[in-house]
């Protein structure tokens, strides 16, 4: 982010300097401009309609936004409430979501459904815990944090540590849906998400301080927030637990509203020394779990955001400078759920054709076909890909669910069909395939 927003104007001293009137009987008043829920910053840069001027403009859409405005019992540090205006961009952005993350997961294999649903849930898994763990300052690649967790080695340092932390954590989330989030219910999260991370391990589990100076800088040290008082932590987190645990039919709020709220508060109100990032994005996803989004397992929301961070922040520094106008956080999370979506989506299908390659290669009534296993056929696949990836009986046992001897068994078989060379290091056995291995499944 370059910059911060220019703050928008106040609706109450527009609507007595430039007076209802100017937008009365117009067709200006609509909440967004050309289905785009804009902030002032934006719109002062754009033409406005015939006859008005930025200010109009501005006031129009503020009063359209204020006639959709729902009322939230989450509040500012100056104990102003937020607020929510669900206007039409973001209801279609909603049904969407709804249709998708809360259905069918389409293009898993009919046969070996529950196989492969097992194997995707370890991918979204290890993809989440590491790209959240990099939003925080993680620095371990890619390919050595899904070797460790994987492999099912001990973290090495600060990052794999961190890792290891998140992924843990998003396994355990969902055996907690089905109590109410309380304080302590948060502590937990939080210790679990940070042990051996902080640079003061007693921050682990517990609010910060009047003593802990926390402030929300940019890279270059500019300053873009200042969290609510310490003293006031307590009475916003039974807050923010009351409104993550409300089920009112009659003040209705769609959930998935709800759990982006409750990101958003944690990131607002920073009640942690450190890792307030990481146990935001947990109870987003304990919520959207707990509301019967399933799908959300398979999903990585910070994959997304890590490749947009100034994004990110930028939805936040929306909502502060427009009169606590939540809208603009929870439009930019819709747009990262929907890319995540149809992440999962273009994955699937890249694995419904490379199940197809594979059925190809190892069609029935083959001697290979008769000789090998659901489990060996993901390999092999797996392997076409990768011809130089190494193999472990542990990590082909994390990856698939099943026991060691399993596992052993799965890889030993490959081998003796010479499919795989293997060898020892160390005190385990490494799997490599062989060379030309597709034209070796083609005899």
């Amino acid at each position: 982010m370059k910059k911060p927003p220019v703050p928008a104007p106040d609706w109450s001293e527009l609507a007595q300097r430039v007076g209802l009137d100017a937008i009365t009987n117009r067709k200006i008043i609509s909440a967004e401009v050309d289905g785009e829920y804009l902030h002032w910053d934006k719109l002062r840069h754009l033409t406005p309609p015939e006859g008005v001027n930025h200010e109009a403009w501005w006031l129009a859409i503020k009063t359209a936004r204020m006639a959709l405005a729902h009322v939230l019992p989450l509040q500012d540090k100056r104990g102003a409430p937020f607020t929510v205006s669900l206007s039409p961009s973001l209801q279609r952005k909603l049904f969407i979501i709804a249709r998708d993350a809360a259905g069918a997961l389409k293009g898993v294999d009919h046969v070996d459904d529950a196989v492969s649903k097992d194997r995707y849930l370890v991918r979204s898994l290890i993809e989440e815990a590491m790209t959240s763990s990099q939003l925080e300052g993680a620095a371990t690649t890619t390919q050595v944090a899904k070797d460790m967790l994987l492999s099912g080695r001990k973290p090495r340092d600060y990052g794999e540590q961190m890792i290891y932390n998140n992924f843990a954590t998003m396994r355990e989330l969902k055996h907690w849906t089905a109590n109410p989030l309380t304080p302590n219910t948060i502590f937990e999260i939080h210790r679990m998400l940070t042990d051996g991370t902080l640079e003061d391990p007693q921050w682990a589990g517990r609010l910060r301080t009047s003593q802990d100076n926390i402030v929300i800088e940019d890279e270059t040290g500019r300053l873009l927030h200042i969290p609510p008082r310490a003293e006031e932590l307590p009475k916003r987190m039974q807050a923010l637990c009351d409104f993550a645990n409300e089920n009112d039919d009659a003040n209705f709020l769609h959930p998935v509203v709800r759990a982006i709220l409750i990101h958003f508060q944690i990131g607002y109100d920073h009640p942690f020394c450190d890792g307030n990032g990481r146990t935001a994005r947990a109870l987003f996803y304990w919520s959207m779990l707990r509301s019967d989004f399933w799908m959300m397992e398979y999903l990585s929301i910070s994959s997304i955001l890590r490749k947009a961070r100034g994004q990110y922040t930028l939805a936040y520094m929306h909502t502060e400078t427009d009169s606590g106008d939540t809208t603009y956080f929870i439009d930019h999370q819709l747009g990262v759920l929907l890319k995540a979506i149809n992440g999962l989506h273009g994955y699937l299908a890249r694995k419904r054709e490379a199940q197809y390659r594979a059925e190809t290669l190892l069609k029935p009534g083959t001697v290979l076909a008769r000789q090998i296993n659901h489990r060996q056929r993901a390999l092999l696949l797996h392997a076409l890909r990768h011809p130089d990836k190494p193999y472990t009986i542990e990590g082909h046992r994390r990856s698939h669910d099943v026991t060691y001897q399993t596992a052993r068994s799965d890889l030993m078989g490959l081998a003796k069909a010479k499919l795989m060379h293997q060898y020892k290091h160390g005190r385990s056995f490494v799997f490599i395939p062989v060379a030309n291995l597709a034209s070796k499944l083609k005899r």
